[in-house]
């Protein structure tokens, strides 16, 4: 009684979570210029990283921050939008999962690389409580340079927040020292 063992999670590797979404952009979802709203790009990109946090923690999960955004070229009408979404790290309850945009155009059809972002999101139990996830693994160097970069950004957050003293953030501190 009262000894009950805790099972660490088996940890997982990014590609256990990788998410493509391909879709064209339509008429309905440009402005008048007839490229892509940035609005429409973000809710893509949420459902995106929604779908790969629930494929790594096996949980409903809830956006907790978009906390980079990038928008670097316009999207035009007829566009092929392709959006790859990974967990790039995770921690305790909650999940980084990054996201890649490229775009697709009638004419050219070469993939070009219109946007990046980062989105964390918060396994959830049925009643709404967080619940753990698994840990990372990372497989290739991108992955491992987004991996170690999410601890950093995790910091700087916190510290935003008002959540972590920045004499604390160790991780920032090592890259001024």
């Amino acid at each position: 009684m009262g000894t009950e063992k805790i099972t660490p999670m088996e940890p997982k590797y990014p590609s256990a979570s990788k998410t493509v979404m391909t879709d064209l952009v339509l008429p309905s979802d440009t402005n008048p210029i007839n490229n892509l709203f940035g609005g429409e790009l973000l809710a893509r990109m949420d459902r995106a990283a929604c779908i790969a946090a629930e494929r790594h923690s096996e949980q409903v999960v809830v956006t907790a921050s978009v906390n980079h955004v990038h928008f670097r070229k316009p999207v035009p009408l007829g566009s092929l939008l392709t959006l790859e979404a990974k967990v790039s790290r995770a921690f305790g309850t909650s999940m980084e999962v990054f996201i890649d945009v490229w775009k697709e155009e009638h004419e050219k059809r070469a993939k070009e690389k219109v946007n990046e972002a980062i989105y964390t999101f918060v396994a959830v139990s049925k009643d709404g409580i967080p619940v753990a996830v698994p840990p990372i693994v990372p497989e290739t160097a991108l992955e491992q340079e987004r991996y170690d970069g999410a601890l950093r950004r995790r910091q700087l957050s916190l510290i935003l927040a008002g959540k972590l003293k920045p004499e604390d953030a160790t991780e920032l501190k090592a890259l001024f020292s």
